[in-house]
């Protein structure tokens, strides 16, 4: 994993509680990436290292710094000291690029629509980019859900492509706090619905279209399950996860155990509390163990089980990269009272 530290040359405000950091590419080494993908972020705070992965919403082919947007969540340790803490000039580490969620050119698809609500329109505006530029001949449409335009992110950003591209991208914006104005005839009250959605589609070629979804399960269960009626194919729908969906059941016969984490050559007992994974309780026990995206799509915190039983819960896809042995411990959860982990050689 390629580590590298970058300048933060500007902090934009996107909205009350919404901010973009931008920096400098490296002077040697450029940091290559696929729009879609997200860049993870380390600070030191309170003396305890923190990481946390953020998609960019810049896009390789259109901006000329590397971009992340960061919404402040309330009681979120990590976002609320960029936000009042990260300054113009400011060095940061990061790790290179990671993430699937990106856009493949292909010849049949001639459509493509771009689902998302709130923070979730980080991603999809970055692949929005890409794609107004590289692909000409894609029709680009969005469909966007906030509680009005105060709070809509790259609002600016959006009407300009709108000028920019007004043949070939189409918006339509869903608001929560409606207020009806005839200018704004493309907005629509409440949150995107499955009736909109089936209208939307009815009369357009689905096998010729591609789906990304960025935002809610609730919101992303609405897309596919109108897009199965349709009889979209599955290949061409994306979505992105940021969070680990946990079914209550999973953990009936998880309890209270301890598990021997071996890292940089040193072996340490870490109580696992039922409900932790086993990477969050290593974090509490001070012990720095790399990781990224926390819902097992990455492998960055990937650990070898020696002895003992282990179970993943709440992998947010399938995994044909791992071996029998192979746990990615951010959704890993002791069995058994002798699990013995090893992390890296």
């Amino acid at each position: 994993m390629k580590n590298y530290t970058l300048k933060v040359h500007d902090v934009k405000k996107e909205t009350q509680d919404t901010i973009t950091l931008c920096f400098k590419q490296p002077g040697l080494r450029k940091i290559k990436y696929q729009a879609g993908q997200y860049l993870t972020l380390s600070f030191r705070i309170n003396g305890r290292k923190y990481t946390r992965p953020y998609s960019f919403s810049s896009a390789p082919s259109a901006d000329a710094f590397l971009e992340t947007t960061i919404k402040r969540v309330p009681e979120g340790v990590f976002s609320n000291y960029v936000h009042d803490s990260i300054q113009v000039g400011d060095i940061v580490e990061v790790m290179e690029p990671m993430g699937d969620f990106v856009h493949t050119n292909d010849e049949s698809i001639n459509e493509i629509y771009f689902w998302g609500v709130g923070s979730g329109i980080t991603p999809l505006i970055s692949i929005i980019k890409e794609v107004l530029i590289s692909n000409p001949l894609v029709q680009v449409n969005l469909i966007y859900g906030n509680k009005n335009f105060e709070s809509t992110i790259f609002l600016d950003t959006i009407n300009q492509l709108l000028v920019q591209y007004t043949s070939r991208l189409k918006v339509w914006h869903f608001h929560t706090q409606y207020t009806h104005d005839e200018k704004h005839h493309f907005v629509k009250s409440g949150r995107i619905n499955q009736e909109f959605i089936l209208n939307l589609l009815k009369d357009v070629a689905i096998e010729k279209t591609a789906h990304y979804i960025c935002g809610p399960v609730d919101l992303k269960n609405t897309i596919k399950e109108a897009l199965a009626v349709l009889e979209c194919p599955k290949a061409t729908i994306f979505s992105e996860d940021f969070e680990l969906v946990k079914d209550p059941k999973d953990f009936e016969d998880i309890l209270t155990q301890h598990v021997n984490i071996r890292f940089q050559g040193n072996d340490t007992l870490v109580e696992v509390l039922k409900g932790k994974s086993v990477l969050e309780s290593a974090l509490d026990a001070g012990i720095e163990l790399p990781y990224s995206c926390q819902t097992g799509s990455c492998n960055t915190c990937k650990g070898k089980l020696k002895e003992g039983k282990m179970r993943m819960i709440g992998l947010a896809k399938d995994r044909d990269d791992l071996e029998k042995e192979d746990y990615l411990l951010c959704c890993s959860y002791p069995l058994t009272d002798n699990v013995y982990v090893e992390i890296g050689n």
